[in-house]
């Protein structure tokens, strides 16, 4: 096959189709350079113009205050659950606060248990992750080190619409899934992190923004691949950093700020997208049936279903031989999940619209 699909896939995600153009181009060697980008150290003054790109355009994007510093690590978020725990929690005889709204927040507490106390400050699994909760129904306690949230469940299709008061601990924000499709209030956070492999760009590299206060305040007995405050002082250049995914999120992110040119945009962007498919699911009359109360519904994961599950083999079979594909759901929901990150064209989604109404006439 050589034609491209619409791919759906939840992650690792499609990516902007110039960024792979120009990759493909530069392959074999950067321009002015002679060498892939793969094959030159991570010391090299062309790597550094590139590391150092890619974190400008960041600040760019998300209006980062000077006293944040923005790292790319690796792991992926499961490193980050260790690692927020590890720095910030371990050894210090508190406690830390999880707001767990799906699957990857109930991991992350999970993680942290290793290495302290933490509680829930709210749990949905009573209704299998349906809903964010509201501001009444956080039960923060004062003294914790930390909130942790999950900002947009991936599996669930639960996001959070704007951030409810946590409390006056540091808020630390799992961002994985809907980094860099809206703006954020960077203030209100002490620590932001998000795998790339969503909006970002390829698996492999992770991105960290953290307040300074609190790279100081993490663990001294830590290794210094695991420290805050080692990785910081390194400039994420403590050993090899993952460069080639480093040089495609800094692709990435030129792009977004050359084509759409602010978060507001490509946040506009992403309900338009997201709504073509909402609107889909409740004028359906039943027949496709949405996971997330309407208040929490992801712009970037819409999970849907049918009554019956061999009905949604059928939808992901034929969806599949019409050129959309990943479509198949995470089997706590079920069903199907379009994932509609960025780099999804509107083009894309309207496809999968026309899908979802020609099957219901068709099956109906």
């Amino acid at each position: 096959m050589t034609e491209r699909v619409y791919n759906f896939s939840a992650g690792p995600a499609v990516l902007p189709l110039p960024v792979l153009e120009k990759a493909q181009a530069e392959l074999l060697a950067l321009p002015g350079v002679g060498s892939s980008v793969m094959e030159i150290s991570h010391r090299s003054k062309q790597f550094t113009a590139i590391i150092e790109k890619a974190e400008a355009n960041f600040r760019k994007l998300l209006a980062i205050p000077e006293n944040y510093q923005v790292l790319f690590l690796q792991g992926g978020a499961q490193m980050q659950f260790a690692m927020t725990a590890m720095n910030l929690l371990a050894g210090t005889g508190g406690s830390a606060d999880y707001v767990v709204t799906g699957t990857w927040g109930k991991k992350a507490m999970g993680t942290a248990k290793t290495q302290g106390t933490v509680r829930a400050a709210f749990d949905a699994s009573s209704t299998n992750f349906n809903r964010v909760p509201t501001a009444d129904e956080l039960e923060l306690d004062p003294a914790a080190k930390y909130v942790h949230i999950t900002s947009n469940e991936t599996i669930q299709g639960v996001q959070f619409p704007s951030e409810p008061y946590f409390g006056d601990a540091p808020l630390i924000c799992d961002c994985s899934s809907d980094l860099l499709s809206r703006p954020l209030p960077i203030d209100k956070y002490g620590i932001i992190y998000a795998c790339a492999q969503k909006n970002i760009g390829p698996a492999g590299v992770t991105v960290v923004i953290i307040r300074d206060e609190l790279v100081e305040a993490s663990n001294d007995g830590l290794a210094p691949m695991l420290s805050y405050k080692e990785m910081a002082a390194a400039k994420s250049l403590y050993n090899t950093p993952p460069t080639f995914a480093i040089y495609m999120v800094q692709m990435v992110t030129d792009l977004l700020i050359s084509e759409y040119g602010s978060l507001e945009a490509m946040e506009e962007l992403g309900k338009k997208k997201s709504a073509l498919l909402y609107d889909v699911i409740d004028a359906s009359g039943g027949f496709y049936i949405g996971h997330a109360e309407k208040t929490s519904r992801s712009i970037m994961n819409v999970p849907f279903r049918m009554e019956d599950p061999e009905m949604d083999a059928l939808f992901i079979k034929e969806a599949g031989e019409a050129g959309l594909t990943a479509l198949k759901g995470h089997r706590s929901v079920g069903g199907m999940r379009a994932s509609i990150y960025n780099a999804m064209s509107v083009e894309g989604v309207e496809a999968l619209k026309q899908f979802m109404v020609d099957f219901q006439a068709k099956h109906g």
